[in-house]
Formats: structure tokens, sequence, C-alpha cells
């Protein structure tokens, strides 16, 4: 915000803080096997949580028994919750069951012993809610409602998906490895070392188009930053790509698809441009 601007005190509530929980070696219980609990399963598993799922064998959904098949970070007991020994050493709760009274009974017990918790489809008795995710490699861009409207999270979620290039993901992978062997040559946490790691990691993000970032091996890192890092450069991308830049391999951005809801597309559009200024956020935290 500028600051000759007017705060707007009316911006300052009714929101939810936005998060990127890290859950990995954490243990989340899930309650309830049914098509959410299922959808919520993936979710935590993906950031590498360690599942214990509670739930009747008889109403398990067919993705969450082959999650129990395939992978070995989750714990399944064929039954319903049996109440605060179930809650020992937990990290988090995740209650999708039909049944809204030992839901809230859950919830009390979460609340009692400062577990956060998330009881589906009663947004009062959540610490948190699941916004509509994309992902694409270790990008993630999620869509939140504050609880209001998940329908309308969803269709903003595949608008954007729908215009997003398809080499982004490759381009924040490249630039996670660009970080790594900048943090190798120029070791340090802080001081100027770190402020000019980060500098130079902004330049490079803004300097270079996604699909020459999403582009970069091995050798064109090397000589980025041997003709760039060491002299306090960013070389154009002609310098370190050389005949493959010149001769087109780059991967080409597919056209972007035009929404048929001009308010959904206004939306994409703005929500694109933050995804691609992303990969720039990611190199300040070099």
């Amino acid at each position: 915000m500028p600051l000759d601007a007017t705060l707007d005190t009316a911006s300052l509530s009714g929101g939810s803080l936005l998060l990127a929980w890290q859950l990995k070696g954490k243990r989340v219980l899930v309650v309830g096997g049914g098509n959410v609990a299922s959808g919520r399963i993936e979710s935590v598993l993906v950031a590498d949580a360690l599942v214990t799922l509670i739930a009747p064998r008889s109403g398990l959904h067919k993705m969450t028994e082959q999650l129990l098949e395939t992978t070995d970070r989750m714990t399944y007991h064929d039954r319903v919750f049996a109440g605060p020994p179930d809650l020992e050493g937990v990290d988090m709760v995740l209650t999708a069951i039909d049944d809204v009274d030992t839901s809230r009974a859950i919830c009390e017990l979460c609340r009692a012993r400062r577990i956060p918790v998330n009881v589906a489809d009663i947004p009062p008795l959540c610490d948190f809610y699941f916004g509509s995710q994309i992902r694409t490699g270790p990008l993630q861009i999620m869509i939140s409602t504050n609880g209001q409207s998940p329908k309308l999270a969803a269709l903003l979620s595949k608008r954007i998906e729908a215009v997003l290039p398809e080499n982004v993901g490759d381009a924040v992978t490249k630039v996670g490895q660009l970080r790594g062997k900048l943090r190798e040559r120029a070791p340090g946490v802080g001081g100027e070392v770190g402020k000019r790691r980060m500098r130079w990691m902004v330049d490079v993000c803004t300097a270079w188009d996604l699909e020459d970032l999403a582009m970069l091996d091995d050798t064109m890192m090397e000589k980025l930053l041997n003709d760039g890092w060491e002299y306090n450069r960013v070389p154009r991308v002609q310098e370190v790509a050389g005949e493959r830049k010149a001769n087109g391999t780059a991967a080409a951005r597919p056209p972007a698809a035009k929404p048929a809801n001009p308010f959904l597309g206004h939306i994409a559009g703005f929500l694109l441009g933050v995804a691609c200024t992303a990969i720039a956020l990611l190199a300040r935290r070099a």
C-alpha cells in the first residue's frame, strides 16, 4: 500500500489468513471415508503427512481404498471414532461424516486440546478451510472464498488452470535448482551475501521469460552462474542458451483460453499474472 493511501479499515476484517501449511511428518487424523474424506486425504498426503483414517470399511470411497493400498503413510482403523484416545499425538483433525452431533463433539475435544480441526460442511466449526487448488509441479495456487462459495472457487480454479502456461511448473522447478546451486557457490544466511543472492535471483526471474527459465539445464545454469553471478550481471538468454534459443527449441507458451464468463476471465487473468510473478517471489527466499 502506498504511504499516502487512505487505509480502508473495513478491509481489515472478514477474511482468512492463507498459509502454506508444512505437514511433512505430522500426524493427521481423518474421521470418515466417503468422497469428501478421500479428497482431504489426498490433499494432506501430497503435503507428506502421516494419515490415520478412522471409518467403517463399508463406507470407504474407491479412491480411499486405492490410497490405502498404494501408500505406506496411512494407518487404517475399521471402526467409528472412539473418543479422546484417538486424539493422542495428533497434529490435525479432519472430519467428514454425516453425523452432526459426533462432528461437534470431535470439534470440542480438539478445541480443548488446541488441535486444529476442519469439520466438513460446518464452517463455524472450522479452524481452517480447504480451498480449490491448482498444482503443477511445485507451484500451488489456492482459491478460497472463506467458506462462502466452494462451487465458485472451483469454477475460478478451472479458469485459471486453463490459462496457465504448460511449463510454469518446470520454470519453478528450474529456478529452485538454480537457487540451490547459487547457495552452494555463495553460502551463508543473511548479511550482504544473502542480500546479493536475493537481488540477483530476482533479476534473473524478471529478465527471463517463463519459457526460458523452463529450459534451463545444468550446463546453462553453470554458465549463468559463471557469466552472471560472478560478474554481478544477468546475461541475456542467447548468451547462455546459444543455438538452442536461436533455433527456437524452447517450449512455446500455449495460447490462452478465452473465458466465456467476463467476471471469471478478469479474475483468471489477474491471477495468471500472480502465478507468473510467484517465480520471482520465490527467489526472495534465496
